[in-house]
């Protein structure tokens, strides 16, 4: 074991975040930590590193050697790439944490020994400066080099990286500090980071043998990665066993389960009400009534789960014809760049194109060039009728200065009130997030809002910048749902491969400037590894010498092997027979399923 956590509650002024939780966290564990936007995911993060006390509850942490990936690090300063990556967080936050502490005591003004304090004190602060000023370390060098990134950029400030890159220097310097670490805890790490970073991360994260919890909203990801999921739902957290899918499946079984429970006491609750009433009526004077009034209050409430997935129709106008989208050998440029050197692309009425690559290979300047906001070299023709509706990256085409409300009136009429309020609340936009500036709304929440404003235009063309980025799972969900009925032809640039293999029936990768097209989903183009999935194995020793024709795998006496769950059924033979015998280990494995 090494962290537990037993009835933590956290609140913020009169909103409770987080009840009860309950959480134990040993070796070799992978846990996928899921929820809808706060919920209190990354608060629960903070709080299993110490960061942030609980109001109540006790945690039981059995190491200071802990790595930490934030979901928006802030590392937008001055401070040199190298110095970032070299900076160890599991150290830093033990000595800032006691630092603190110390401070708490002498801003107190208690009964204090102030030499011990004040020395204490200053020599963690020369702890602290021997640790940022540390250059970039052999080690670091090569987590850098791992991720992408070259060994010139150890001296560029922070603030001079773009964004993908900045989450590039978190993982090396994540990766620097797993070397040594017996917890790993990352929030949102593949936000964007390109599709083959991620895979990269997947497999780098299978051989991190300590202990490591994600917060993600990247089903892909977590199906290849973790073990079990553990889901925070209005406060509480229970856990589940196996990878993301595993979870929906018995999840949905739940919310089943508790729509039917719920409803049963209901309709119960309702019958005594109703016959208590009648009773009144008939003989008010027995008292029959209050027993049957009584009955009805003693029937258990049980609460409802949370509405499902909110309901999107995206509708398309008049369609534009067969082609949509002719391209041969374009090209386009950016501040005088070249990123798309002379491809060719066709688009027929209903493909639905999902594009994606490596950062800065020019996905989002190729539909910069489709739509005119960049200049095009080459043959592009559009078809005429196409009504192309934009989804920007970074929610550009937004007012920020209006309210979410005033937004899609813009698009709809002025006399339209009605119908955008309602509109918004469909993508849960309601009461006073309507009502507020777009500027102060979060990133999701602008995405829902950018979103409702591509349905308020009823385009036949969309043309979509990474979608589902900042979204939470049951978001993306009913998005993804929405596009797989859109009548309409699109375009799509995204990181997401479970949004490719859901929604696209074409493929393509944007590299070097080339774009190489695939008739398929991304599973089918990767040799469907999708089926593949993280399982938490145990170790066996091989006692004789056997062959497992099964698996088409030959074991020879001293070997070590990891048995997964799905394999168990393929291993008991030589289980049964002595062959193998189980050993002290566990390790994470991927398997196919």
């Amino acid at each position: 074991m090494i962290l537990r956590s037993e009835a933590l509650t956290k609140s913020f002024g009169t909103k409770r975040v987080l009840s009860a939780v309950r959480l134990q966290i040993n070796r070799g564990d992978a846990i996928g930590l899921v929820g809808r936007n706060g919920v209190g995911k990354s608060t629960l993060l903070k709080l299993l590193m110490g960061q942030i006390s609980p109001d109540t509850g006790e945690m039981d942490i059995r190491t200071n050697r802990i790595g930490y990936l934030p979901q928006f690090p802030d590392l937008n300063g001055d401070e040199p790439v190298g110095q970032v990556v070299g900076t160890p967080a599991g150290d830093m936050m033990t000595i800032t944490a006691r630092m603190d502490e110390l401070e708490s005591l002498m801003t107190s003004g208690g009964d204090i020994d102030w030499n011990t304090v004040a020395e204490e004190y200053s020599r963690l602060e020369k702890e602290k400066d021997s640790i940022t000023g540390v250059s970039l370390s052999f080690s670091g060098e090569k987590a850098m080099a791992a991720v992408g990134l070259g060994p010139e950029l150890a001296d560029r400030p922070m603030s001079q990286l773009r964004g993908g890159e900045r989450t590039k220097v978190m993982l090396a310097r994540v990766i620097v500090q797993a070397e040594g670490s017996d917890l790993l805890f990352m929030d949102e790490p593949t936000s964007h980071l390109d599709v083959e970073t991620v895979e990269w991360l997947e497999d780098y994260l299978l051989k991190f043998d300590g202990g490591l919890v994600v917060v993600s909203h990247d089903r892909f990801f977590l199906d290849r990665v973790a073990t079990s999921v553990a889901d925070i739902d209005r406060g509480h957290l229970k856990r589940f066993k196996g990878n993301y899918t595993q979870f929906a499946e018995k999840k949905a079984m739940e919310v089943a389960k508790s729509y039917k429970a719920s409803e049963k006491a209901r309709i119960e609750r309702d019958r005594y009400l109703q016959a208590a009433e009648d009773m009144y009526r008939r003989q008010r004077y027995s008292g029959e009534h209050k027993r049957l009034e009584r009955r009805a209050d003693a029937v258990e409430q049980i609460e409802k789960p949370r509405e499902r997935n909110m309901k999107v129709r995206i509708e398309a106008s008049n369609k534009s014809g067969k082609n949509v989208i002719m391209a041969k050998g374009i090209s386009v440029s950016r501040e005088g760049q070249m990123m798309v050197n002379s491809i060719d692309l066709d688009m027929m009425v209903g493909d639905k194109l999902g594009v994606f690559g490596p950062n800065g290979a020019g996905k989002s300047t190729l539909l910069k060039g489709l739509v005119g906001e960049l200049p095009v070299d080459g043959d592009l023709w559009v078809a005429p009728g196409a009504n192309i509706g934009y989804f920007a990256q970074g929610h550009d085409r937004l007012d920020p200065e209006l309210t979410p409300e005033e937004q899609l009136m813009l698009i709809m009429g002025k006399d339209q009130r009605l119908a955008a309020r309602q509109l918004l609340a469909r993508f849960l936009i309601t009461g006073e997030l309507a009502e507020r500036p777009i500027s102060t709304l979060s990133g999701g929440e602008r995405a829902r809002v950018a979103l409702a404003a591509l349905m308020a235009e009823k385009r036949n063309l969309l043309i979509l910048d990474e979608p589902t980025n900042y979204l939470d799972i049951p978001t993306r969900a009913a998005v993804e749902e929405a596009l797989i009925e859109y009548p309409g032809t699109m375009l799509v640039v995204t990181h997401d491969r479970y949004f490719l293999d859901a929604v696209c029936n074409r493929v393509a990768e944007l590299r070097d400037g080339k774009l190489a097209i695939y008739n398929g989903t991304y599973s089918m183009m990767r040799g469907s590894i999708s089926n593949q999935a993280v399982e938490q194995a145990m170790a066996y020793r091989v006692m004789s010498g056997f062959t497992n024709w099964e698996y088409r795998r030959k074991h020879n006496v001293g070997d070590r092997i990891a048995i997964a769950p799905s394999e168990m059924k393929g291993y008991q033979w030589a289980i049964d027979q002595g062959k193998i015998k189980r050993i002290k280990g566990v390790e994470r494995k991927k398997v196919s399923r």
